[in-house]
């Protein structure tokens, strides 16, 4: 029950941090998004790691916790946040649900993996979903909405890659471990990023505070980032990388009530019947437990 407690409460918290990207992204910058909120879910969850600190596997799996720092927080979060200057919070989070279908052809292609007829038969309908959304135009994927969507798919394989390698080299380490040094090194990612690209960025944020960029720092950073981290890898090691990234099937429904009562973006019938068409692909892809080849 508390694993399915977890699994709603994670739904809410990253569907709304859809919301709190757009608000975020542009006084901050594509990167500095990162960044802040990467630095404000560290800073929440250091006490907690020094409390535990004695249960700190050693030695330190560095390698393994760089590569989730970046897989996981510093390049997936900068491109949503780059997906979002060209698409609205609702559509990524939809797009975002394509999560376990990469989760699945990734595990395929670098974990050993088998894929079954009908989780073959899911991987197309998400595909399907997807030109349903653009209503089968796909001159959208060359024109303006190439960066929006390209990004935000790209993200989604990100996180599938994430998900089966923090499974098999991280779990022995700490819930709270892991997420606090997925977060630094998304930071570090960030903030190098931003140094490249924009070094005046956080002088501009700041010249921009006001009271809803400030709740859109705490919503993403303590909340988005570092609460939501903890859950996931909750449910990752207490089930299945499959069944933590199913989280996906909640996030879009949550985002798009967010966007609609928050930003008041539009719901189109194509995007409502293109998440359902992923949705179905999705259960599809991950009902079936995967076997691993010997």
């Amino acid at each position: 029950m508390r694993v399915y407690i977890a699994l709603i409460t994670l739904s809410l918290i990253w569907g709304l941090s859809f919301v709190f990207i757009s608000i975020l992204s542009e006084p901050a910058g594509v990167w500095g998004t990162v960044f802040i909120r990467c630095i404000a879910g560290a800073l929440l969850l250091l006490p907690m790691l020094w409390l535990k600190r004695k249960e700190i596997i050693k030695p330190i799996p560095w390698k393994a916790l760089v590569v989730v720092g970046i897989v996981n927080a510093g390049l997936p979060w900068g491109l949503i946040a780059l997906s979002q200057t060209q698409i609205n919070s609702s559509l990524a989070a939809v797009l975002n649900a394509f999560t376990p279908i990469f989760t699945g052809l990734i595990g395929l292609l670098f974990f050993g993996t088998i894929l079954l007829k009908q989780q073959w038969i899911g991987i197309a309908l998400g595909f399907v979903g997807i030109l349903i959304i653009m209503d089968f135009d796909l001159s959208l994927l060359f024109g303006e909405s190439f960066v929006g969507i390209g990004t935000m798919i790209l993200a989604t394989m990100c996180y599938g890659f994430s998900s089966h390698y923090v499974r098999k080299h991280l779990r022995e380490a700490g819930i709270i471990f892991i997420t606090t040094c997925t977060l630094i090194i998304g930071a570090v990612v960030g903030g190098i990023m931003m140094l490249l690209t924009n070094p005046n960025q956080l002088h501009t944020l700041t010249q921009n505070l006001n009271g809803e960029v400030v709740f859109a720092i705490i919503g993403l950073g303590f909340f988005g980032s570092g609460i939501a981290h903890l859950l996931f890898f909750y449910i990752m090691k207490e089930r299945s990388a499959e069944f933590a990234t199913s989280v996906t099937y909640l996030i879009p429904i949550s985002a798009i009530f967010w966007g609609y009562f928050l930003l008041k973006e539009p719901i189109t019938l194509h995007m409502i019947i293109g998440l359902l068409i992923i949705l179905c692909g999705v259960y599809l892809t991950t009902r079936p437990k995967l076997t691993l080849l010997k």
